[in-house]
């Protein structure tokens, strides 16, 4: 058992796990417990590893699904720019800089419901310049696509497909209306029917309790999922939770533990939002449980520079190894 402090922590993994998952074994958990167990948890089955990963926002914008977070829907007025997919050449220099930066995966991310065919296509074409370029591993997101459409990307050299389902299936309508959870659930499938790796995760903060954080994740633990991203929400103008309370820094740190506890072996992976919704309180996260990050910015949010992140990790490293 890990001891913090002078106290150790009541709390048992095993309790917590217990089919069905149970909410309120967590929910009457203090923070302190979450976190030390999922420390415990994390050190047990990941040891030291830290991995980190970059995406490109290959297509933006002029996306015909109504998500309530997210500025690169045509349902609400934004700034974020609107642009078809970038050249060849450009991806393949952002995925040499990501490399540079101490990237072990470079991801392509488009904008839109799913990619046509057609943009299929010519994301396999970006693809394999990659991978016929660069040493970095290669991943996706294009969106709902079918298997065939997953298949011709994988032959192209994509090993991952990164699919959020954004939130638990109880919450998940009144965060998006235009397609449904098990669209999503059905992609993730699709790519793990190929023998493709899945990145799935989800946001805090859009207005879900800690009863929905637990059955997204309850949910991508049976999905089997490879990595977990969790980004937390930047409230942004022109979107329909641009007024949202961000969540209290407390409430995140419970989230990341509860996310490690249910997935114990897989990379959780901090994205968008870390910044600023944590601030001082960062390297705490990753003592409640988190062990990967995306660095060099997000979608349409710039982050700290790689620079600074690569020293942040050799410093967790550090102090998980003592």
């Amino acid at each position: 058992m890990f001891i913090l402090g002078k106290e150790k922590v009541s709390v048992k993994v095993d309790t917590l796990l217990q089919e069905p998952y149970n909410k309120e074994n967590i929910a009457a958990s203090s923070t302190r417990e979450l976190m030390s167990e999922a420390l415990e948890v994390k050190l047990v089955n990941r040891q030291d590893s830290f991995s980190l990963c970059s995406i490109i926002n290959a297509k933006s914008g002029a996306c015909s699904e109504d998500c309530r977070f997210c500025t690169q829907s045509a349902h609400f007025s934004t700034d974020t720019p609107v642009y078809p997919l970038l050249a060849v050449d450009e991806i393949v220099a952002a995925a040499r800089q990501a490399k540079e930066n101490g990237a072990s995966r470079f991801s392509l991310v488009t904008s839109g419901r799913g990619a046509s065919d057609r943009e299929v296509a010519a994301l396999a074409e970006r693809i394999t310049a990659i991978r016929n370029q660069v040493d970095i591993k290669v991943c996706g997101s294009f969106g709902i696509l079918r298997a065939d459409q997953l298949a011709l990307l994988q032959g192209a050299g994509m090993d991952r497909y990164h699919h959020n389902l954004e939130s638990s299936r109880e919450f998940f309508p009144t965060v998006c209306t235009t397609h449904s959870f098990e669209e999503r659930v059905a992609t993730v499938r699709a790519a793990q029917s190929l023998g493709l790796s899945v990145c799935s995760g989800g946001i805090i903060g859009l207005g879900e309790d800690e009863g929905d954080r637990v059955s997204l994740a309850a949910t991508l633990a049976e999905l089997g999922v490879d990595s977990v991203p969790l980004n937390i929400l930047i409230p942004l103008p022109g979107t329909p939770l641009a007024d949202i309370k961000p969540l209290a820094v407390e409430e995140i740190l419970r989230a990341i533990a509860l996310f490690r506890l249910l997935l114990p072996k897989v990379p959780v992976r901090l994205a968008a939002g870390r910044e600023s919704a944590l601030g001082d309180f960062l390297s705490t996260a990753f003592m409640a449980g988190a062990d990967a990050m995306m660095i060099g910015g997000y979608l349409t949010q710039r982050g700290r520079t790689p620079e600074q992140d690569l020293h942040f990790v050799a410093r967790m490293q550090a102090l998980w190894t003592r």
